[in-house]
């Protein structure tokens, strides 16, 4: 792929994140507007708004993922599974709104989004193995019941729109149970 056309794949990329992250139902069009870039363009790179969604939330994912597996390097393995549960519930509404915006045109999430999303957990399986053996997270939290409260966390903020300061508090309360009893 040509430097141009890989630039304007990452604008329109960046552009339909901001853009359905905000307003699910937007159109491509302002897609197109954000990125500066025609719709021609866009649709050269994505030929429908789905195959975008799809792209925007694969992207995300793997952003997730690859931070995951940055902080799993960590000197302190508590820290960082506490920051990226933390990250991932902060950004929990535009994801959602991306998510939400496929359900809506119809359509399940495809491999390349399903592969991202499963090498996110695994990542962050990692995260927990390597916080519980430090003694950060009590051993009894396995990982089916800590994703579950990662994801509940995340939609249950979302859902009703928690103020960042009212989040930190529900964030407190969540690391409070997870970690080891006394």
């Amino acid at each position: 792929m040509r430097a141009d056309a890989r630039d304007n794949r990452e604008r329109i990329l960046t552009a339909a994140e901001e853009v359905f992250g905000r307003t699910p139902g937007a159109s491509t069009d302002e897609v197109a507007k954000r990125a500066g870039v025609g719709i021609a363009t866009v649709f050269r790179h994505f030929p429908t708004k789905v195959e975008l969604l799809e792209a925007v939330l694969t992207q995300r994912l793997e952003r997730l993922r690859d931070r995951a597996r940055e902080l799993a390097g960590s000197a302190d393995p508590g820290r960082a599974f506490y920051d990226f549960f933390g990250q991932v519930v902060a950004e929990a509404a535009s994801k959602l709104a991306i998510a939400d915006a496929l359900g809506a045109a119809g359509t399940a999430v495809g491999d390349e989004a399903r592969q991202a999303g499963e090498g996110m957990r695994q990542a962050f399986g990692e995260l927990l193995d390597r916080a519980q053996d430090s003694g950060a997270v009590r051993k009894d939290a396995a990982f089916p019941e800590t994703y579950a409260l990662l994801i509940g966390t995340a939609r249950g903020a979302t859902a009703v729109g928690l103020e960042p300061t009212v989040r930190d508090r529900l964030l407190a309360l969540v690391y409070d149970g997870l970690r080891p009893r006394p």
